[in-house]
């Protein structure tokens, strides 16, 4: 999701479920990540990064996808959370790349870490988590060297997975959970949805492109998509309580339920669908 690591992930089902979360979101959606890596590769390959900075790298999905396409590069794999670095650091191993990846726990929120000169940042869903996205985005301009580039990822939605009529309760109810996350995202999250292309303008970069990549996954389906649905509908359950009808909640409840008979483990009619924006932005 290369998604939500940097803040707020502890208070929603522990570290190891947010864990577990991004790197099923990442084997799930590895076309895409794949697509964007490429296209990516295509865009910095003159001349090629040498010096990589994943900002809230989370498990690690950006780092080691950039890592195999630029195959010179070495990465810093920046994160707040020392239990996502350590699950990286063992990736990381198991790829044969634990000597191309430094690790930085840091909190950007409090203080900016020193990095030396950077060729390539990537920025997956992670600028929204920051109290003061435009500090970060100068702090990076700082950091990247003349000519450098920038890539800024960011969900335009949540992930969807269920049919609108489940045949369990009423039709609607993936529709009006999100609905309700959203307003409470809303507060927590104030920069989730920015314009990040006026954004990096202001803080003095060359906005180069932007992309969405719509993502509509139909059977058949990676081997992972039912537990993909699972964490990611547990993660939605959090956070319900008493803003929505008992009934929606108790269908909720049955969808994450094990693997229970009616479990997202046992559908047969999952998809996933979701979009996410690029923006490829350059320090003159």
């Amino acid at each position: 999701m290369g998604s939500h690591h940097h803040h707020h992930h502890v208070a929603e089902g522990g570290e190891s479920a947010m864990a577990e979360l991004l790197d099923l979101d990442a084997e799930v959606l590895h076309s895409y990540l794949s697509e964007v890596t490429a296209w990516i590769h295509e865009l910095a390959a003159d001349p090629p990064p040498r010096r990589i900075l994943d900002l809230g790298a989370g498990t690690g999905a950006g780092t080691l996808a950039l890592l195999q396409r630029f195959e010179e590069a070495d990465a810093i794999a920046l994160d707040v959370d020392p239990h996502m670095l350590r699950r990286l650091r063992d990736k990381a191993a198991d790829l044969g790349l634990a000597d191309r990846v430094h690790m930085v726990q840091a909190d950007l929120d409090a203080e900016w870490p020193a990095i030396d000169t950077v060729d390539l940042v990537w920025a997956s869903s992670s600028l929204h988590h920051m109290a003061d996205p435009d500090r970060v985005l100068a702090e990076l301009l700082a950091v990247l060297r003349p000519g450098g580039l920038l890539a800024v990822l960011e969900l335009d939605s949540f992930p969807r997975f269920l049919p609108d009529d489940l045949g369990l309760g009423r039709p609607g109810l993936e529709a009006r959970c999100h609905a309700v996350r959203a307003e409470t995202m809303a507060d927590r999250l104030p920069h989730l949805g920015a314009d990040w292309g006026s954004r990096l303008s202001q803080a003095g970069f060359t906005v180069e492109t932007e992309r969405t990549f719509a993502i509509d996954l139909t059977p058949p389906l990676p081997a992972a998509t039912g537990r993909y649905a699972q964490a990611s509908l547990r993660r939605l359950r959090s956070g319900l309580d008493s803003r929505m009808s008992a009934d929606d909640l108790a269908t909720l409840d049955t969808l994450i339920d094990g693997d229970g008979p009616g479990s997202v483990l046992r559908r047969d009619d999952l998809a996933v669908r979701a979009k996410r924006t690029v923006w490829v932005a350059r320090r003159p």
